[in-house]
């Protein structure tokens, strides 16, 4: 137990793409894909449950990681508090899941789903590797944030549209310089727009600083581009019907 909470973890680091993190994405993923095989099967009651416990999930894990750095004496305000992309949407997925929000459902969608599969494909981890409680943590905390967004696609049966996209780009854009200026007063680095993450992250590819900021912007249009193209296909399809039906 000494080992799994400590801050000066000597088990095996954490290794991109190594046997643990690869069985830990597969985990995620066939979370979400029993999701959508399930979803038709939930009552009433089982999905109100699900959306409750799911929500309590994203908030007790976030507790549990922020008294781990405070008891070991590392919470500081220039890293702890929730301003990261995916920090916020710990709290903005829970919220969703309990109000059902259609709005929140929205940037959940492009914003949630983009930043924390980014999360699990490169995660902020360092010396955690397999098993210390950071590494479970970092895993619980942005799976969860992508299963929230694909059980209200799902299993809940809404869907964005192409202003659901815009809206998301305008609402991130305006963020970004709030959260710059806080870095500048506090001297932090959230959203890594100070400069880049010590660890391995696709913003490694990206330029160097300022640069990587505005080819970020290309890579998260992308991204939302690629996440809308399921419901424009869908779309297309039955503006194709339509055609043929009135034909």
């Amino acid at each position: 137990m000494g080992q799994f909470l400590a801050w000066n973890y000597s088990g095996e680091p954490f290794r991109l793409f190594s046997l643990s993190h690869l069985i830990t994405l597969s985990v995620v993923v066939l979370v979400n894909l029993s999701i959508i095989c399930l979803r038709r099967k939930a009552s009433l009651q089982a999905r109100r449950a699900f959306r409750y416990g799911l929500a309590a999930l994203l908030l007790l894990n976030e507790t549990a990681w922020h008294l781990w750095i405070w008891t070991t004496g590392n919470w500081t305000v220039q890293t702890m508090l929730p301003l990261h992309l995916c920090s916020v949407f710990v709290f903005l997925s829970a919220l969703m899941l309990i109000t059902k929000s259609y709005r929140l459902y929205e940037f959940a969608y492009f914003l949630g789903i983009g930043g924390a599969t980014q999360a699990l494909l490169t995660p902020n981890l360092g010396i955690y590797g397999f098993p210390h409680f950071r590494f479970f943590q970092i895993f619980v905390a942005h799976g969860s944030i992508v299963t929230a967004a694909i059980y209200m696609t799902a299993v809940e049966q809404v869907r964005p549209y192409w202003t659901s996209l815009l809206r998301a780009l305008v609402g991130a854009n305006l963020y970004m310089p709030l959260v710059g200026l806080v870095n500048a007063l506090i001297g932090s680095n959230y959203l890594f727009i100070a400069h880049k993450p010590d660890t391995p992250s696709l913003l490694d590819v990206l330029g160097p600083w300022p640069w990587y900021i505005l080819s970020a912007e290309a890579v998260g249009l992308a991204v939302g581009l690629l996440l809308y193209l399921p419901f424009a296909i869908q779309d297309w399809k039955g503006q194709c019907w339509d055609l043929r039906v009135r034909g």
